[in-house]
């Protein structure tokens, strides 16, 4: 339910940029809050580091441990959010030197700068401990449903604001009410939920000594999202960037959607590991594995013929062009190929993986930074989508020889299988999707009615193939599926 309101929310608050601030706020926003994001770095991976700490604790329930490992990730955070609020003042004062805007003076885009990292600020001094010991203790519903009403307060502020006619700065102001909302639920229910919690104990600083290591895995995350703004922000222009983001609706709406799979089970995973549970691990990892694939292979072949057609309804009477199809391709095969990896990636943060996986997404980090910095002066935006292909498709591959050795005991052939077979169907299905007519298209319950057609006609592809290819595994899946629904 989340990912939908976040996915319906990353559709409204685009659109309303558009329609009431222009291409050029929009990019603006979309700009900084990148820049924003980059800052939170500082934060060291001490997010993953705290969850990965918190499993044997809570699985042993040692309630002393628990809150020496949470009071020892408070204390991380109050000093991290400190040298925040320095780097954010930094941050709103040179980030105007290198932008140029036609709408707003430079004291005002630094006064945008503030304003969005507040959130930030917030988040370190108030909302990260608690998020931190609710995802180790399988409680992601109650963050879910804290960020529910988060992004519906987020939306409801932002759209009556705008089309009252307030400035950019004081919406962005105001819907930091959001934020303080979802921080007070999640800590009134962490008072009721862990009334044991005590933050006066000694601090155990050596339990989150994997923290360094998270950092690395936090910085992949961060320039997979963020390098395209970044590197358009600096090569091209507001408006190139406003382009991008409005493209990244559908992207952002997608990873939504796909990352109930990682977000929702990855706990899970990091249990049967602190227990020593390896076949239960293995047999439930390689059910994962085979859904989500068979689920990434309808999502992004649907994705790229309903693409461009959502971006023309979306942005009709923009004040600028937006419809470039080699772009929403390109962003189409990045999702795909990210997405191949995923399974593996969860796993190995689950597993605390970090040391050994820093060589390999530290060079999947330089592939997509150096390419995509080069190529944006000869293709613009196409040229840093096809940077981050290629660092995607370094790290898919360089899986086959990492998994085997460090996450999971089981002959990694299996998995080289169904990448093949998820990439052969994800072609079948591009050429059959490719003469289904869309030119009844001319709104949104058109086009709705277009994408279910499409999911429709890939999914009995897809089971038919996979029911042929592997009868067994399918049926032990859906097994699986029944037995989740049920609660079991």
């Amino acid at each position: 339910m989340l990912q939908i309101v976040v996915m319906i929310a990353g559709f409204i608050l685009p659109k309303v940029m558009l329609t009431f601030y222009g291409s050029e706020i929009n990019g603006l926003v979309s700009s900084i809050t990148q820049f924003v994001l980059y800052l939170t770095l500082i934060e060291a991976g001490l997010s993953g580091a705290t969850i990965y700490s918190l499993y044997k604790p809570l699985a042993d329930n040692n309630k002393i441990s628990i809150n020496r490992v949470i009071t020892a990730a408070k204390n991380f955070y109050y000093r991290i959010g400190f040298l925040f609020i320095l780097l954010l003042i930094g941050g709103a004062i040179l980030y105007p030197l290198f932008v140029q805007s036609d709408l707003l003076s430079s004291l005002e885009i630094s006064l945008i700068f503030v304003v969005l990292g507040t959130n930030g600020i917030l988040e370190f001094f108030t909302l990260a401990k608690y998020r931190a010991l609710l995802t180790a203790d399988q409680k992601t519903y109650v963050i879910s449903i804290a960020g529910i009403v988060q992004t519906i307060i987020n939306v409801i502020i932002i759209w009556s604001l705008s089309v009252s006619g307030f400035s950019i700065i004081i919406v962005r102001l105001v819907a930091i009410i959001a934020i303080l909302v979802r921080s007070l639920i999640l800590w009134i229910y962490c008072k009721i939920k862990y009334k044991y919690l005590d933050f006066s104990v000694e601090p155990d600083y050596s339990s989150l000594d994997k923290r360094k290591g998270a950092l690395y895995f936090q910085i992949i995350g961060v320039v997979q999202i963020g390098s395209p703004v970044i590197i358009a922000t600096i090569f091209l222009t507001l408006n190139d960037v406003s382009i991008y983001a409005v493209y990244y609706v559908v992207v952002g709406g997608i990873s939504a959607i796909l990352s109930i799979f990682t977000s929702g089970i990855s706990a899970g995973f990091g249990d049967l590991i602190t227990r020593g549970e390896k076949r239960s691990l293995k047999n439930a990892f390689q059910q994962f594995e085979y859904l989500y694939y068979m689920f990434i292979t309808v999502v992004y072949s649907v994705m790229l013929f309903t693409f461009v057609p959502f971006v023309k309804i979306y942005t009709a009477n923009a004040d600028i062009n937006y419809i470039y199809p080699a772009l929403a391709i390109l962003l189409t095969l990045n999702g795909y190929f990210y997405s191949l990896k995923t399974p593996y990636g969860m796993l190995t943060i689950a597993a605390g993986k970090y040391s050994e996986s820093i060589f390999p997404i530290t060079i999947q980090a330089l592939l997509q930074i150096v390419i995509g910095s080069v190529l944006v002066l000869f293709l613009g935006l196409n040229g840093i989508i096809i940077g981050a292909i290629i660092s995607n498709l370094y790290r898919v591959f360089e899986f086959v020889d990492f998994a085997p050795k460090h996450l999971i005991d089981y002959s990694f052939k299996d998995s080289l299988i169904m990448w093949i077979r998820s990439f052969v169907i994800f072609s079948i299905l591009c050429i059959v999707l490719y003469f289904v007519p869309n030119n009844f298209i001319t709104g949104y319950l058109s086009w709705l009615l277009y994408a279910i057609i499409l999911v429709i006609i890939s999914t009995f592809i897809v089971f038919v193939i996979n029911a042929f290819a592997d009868k067994n595994k399918l049926i032990g899946s859906l097994l699986r599926i029944k037995s989740i629904v049920k609660g079991k």
